[in-house]
């Protein structure tokens, strides 16, 4: 078993967490999407990011809206619809759930690494 295909399928079980956190303050730009995650060491490029925007935009859990920019054409800002809200409430619910598992599973075998 290899941990490093294990950590990848972690790490893309959770980005589209991460990216509904990051929306729920405020809306934001691709760009910044990326360069938040990358300060959070959660690297995303491109590639990776704007298909699943677009998933989530089209399960209407996000909106978008287009700002004019003074740096060039109008930048699109991602936010989070009143659906993504509740679709991130229980993603909360889920993380909440599954980290008091592993660390109760993790206290009860001494395992605190």
């Amino acid at each position: 078993m290899n941990v490093d295909n294990v950590r990848s399928q972690m790490r893309k079980g959770m980005l589209e967490y991460c990216i509904l956190l990051l929306l729920h303050r405020e809306a934001s730009y691709a760009s910044d999407i990326i360069q938040k995650l990358k300060e959070a060491h959660l690297i995303v490029v491109e590639g990776t990011l704007y298909p699943l925007l677009t998933r989530l935009k089209n399960d209407n859990l996000l909106a978008y809206e287009w700002v004019e920019s003074n740096q060039g054409p109008p930048r699109k800002y991602y936010s989070l619809t009143r659906d993504g809200e509740i679709f991130l409430q229980g993603l909360e619910e889920s993380w909440m759930e599954l980290a008091n598992t592993v660390n109760h599973l993790k206290r009860k075998q001494n395992l605190l690494l």
